[in-house]
């Protein structure tokens, strides 16, 4: 079985315990580094940065909060369209080089087409996906070129000759997630992935989800490289009824306004089609403990895991057990609530899955 490992989020556009007042912690590198050293203390293995027109820049916050940290690793997007591939994987292996190992990379291809129009890609959603598995192939060859000129055909890029100067530090090449909820997705996630993250669902949906993905991998000779994992938010109380006044909390201030932007802007994505489909057919509640109220205030991985350390651990340990081995999470605020997971439910789940989870 797969080492667990447990990732954190740095949220780069501010903080809040009350979605009414969304940006209560103003962004900034107070805040960052803040968060990010205590993800680290907590022992969590890496961040995952956002990205999205109200997100600070993910490249420049990894490289900074790299430095002001030991080990914790930075899972940083890259989006099809936006910077040369050939940029990328040098941007990659330099950063991979000067520090050990601590990036990893994070494959979407953007939620809001909205979003997409007003900063000039002009590709569709297929056509970022296509564009994706591109850059994707040019990364892996650049890579494992010795630096040789490296030559490419394709449908977006074309290359003759591309010289990358510097390699990764880890080999064969730094880690790569994808969390997407389309076809295109899976294809590109068992072509490439090394973890395919999930957002929020059912148990028995996930557990159907790795199934077909794991079919699909076999097509490409990779069955047993891609990985699986949960994207998921937490809000851990000692007592549940603590932590239904947090989860509540978050959303009390919720406008209708709010509400309809994120039913509109993000309607295109799959991923953000099915949480939506989720709280039409079962409200609020998707199974025990596991609550879909947060995305009536946030775009994304908006299903949240809520109750007591106990409660908690049970929910998680449910997606171990069908073959979830990632979880990268997020709760409020930030900086506080990782402690939380550190104190309470750690603990639980390391006692019951001994020997696959670090110190």
């Amino acid at each position: 079985m797969r080492p667990l490992e447990f990732g954190w989020f740095l949220p780069t556009r501010g903080d809040t315990d009350d979605y009414g007042t969304p940006l209560k912690i103003a962004a900034g590198a107070e805040m960052f580094e803040r968060v990010t050293r205590a993800a680290e203390d907590t022992g969590f293995e890496y961040m995952l940065i956002p990205v999205g027109h109200q997100c600070w820049d993910a490249w420049m916050t990894g490289a900074l909060m790299i430095g002001r940290t030991r080990k914790i690793k930075m899972l940083v997007a890259a989006r099809p369209g936006y910077i040369n591939p050939v940029l990328l994987a040098k941007m990659i292996a330099t950063c991979d080089q000067l520090t050990g190992g601590r990036i990893s990379i994070n494959l979407i291809a953007g939620q809001s087409e909205v979003e997409n129009v007003a900063e000039g890609i002009k590709l569709s959603k297929e056509q970022r996906y296509e564009a994706m598995d591109e850059e994707v192939t040019i990364l892996k060859k650049l890579w494992a070129s010795g630096g040789r000129p490296t030559d490419f055909s394709g449908k977006y890029y074309t290359l003759k000759g591309a010289e990358l100067p510097v390699l990764p530090f880890q080999q064969p090449h730094p880690r790569f997630y994808l969390g997407g909820g389309s076809a295109q997705a899976a294809e590109i996630s068992a072509k490439h992935s090394d973890v395919h993250l999930f957002w929020g669902d059912t148990v028995e949906r996930i557990a159907q989800n790795i199934a077909e993905l794991r079919t699909l991998a076999a097509r490409h000779g990779r069955e047993d490289k891609l990985g699986f994992g949960m994207r998921l938010q937490i809000i851990c109380r000692e007592k549940e009824a603590d932590a239904w006044e947090a989860a509540n909390g978050l959303v009390r201030n919720v406008t209708a306004e709010r509400e309809r932007y994120i039913r509109e802007h993000y309607a295109i994505s799959a991923a953000n089609q099915r949480i939506q489909q989720l709280r039409r057919e079962k409200g609020d509640l998707i199974q025990p403990n596991l609550w879909s109220g947060l995305a009536r205030a946030r775009p994304g991985a908006g299903i949240c895991v809520v109750g007591n350390p106990v409660q908690c651990a049970d929910v998680l340990q449910q997606f171990i057990d069908i073959g979830c081995h990632s979880f990268c999470l997020s709760g409020y605020l930030h900086d506080e609530e990782c402690w939380r997971f550190k104190n309470w439910v750690r603990p639980i789940l390391a006692e019951r899955n001994r020997g696959r989870m670090s110190a």
